[in-house]
């Protein structure tokens, strides 16, 4: 059985910050989530135009992210 893939789009503002991000832990700004996930599963990232991204990872992969992301300090 294959995994189940996940796909997390992020919006930058014009300055480059991260605006937007799906699956944000609470308790995280949404840059903190994406410099989280750049750290953490870079090579699941795809950068578009217009300052848009998507990161692509299996459902198991990103819970655990997400589980790390409210352990580790900000």
């Amino acid at each position: 059985m294959e995994p189940k893939m996940v796909v997390i789009h992020s919006r930058a503002a014009p300055n480059g910050s991260i605006v937007e991000i799906g699956e944000r832990p609470r308790g995280l700004s949404p840059q903190e989530w994406f410099n989280f996930l750049s750290q953490t599963a870079g090579d699941a990232y795809q950068a578009f135009a217009g300052a848009r991204g998507i990161f692509r990872l299996d459902r198991d992969r990103l819970d655990a992210l997400k589980a790390e992301s409210v352990k580790s300090p900000a």
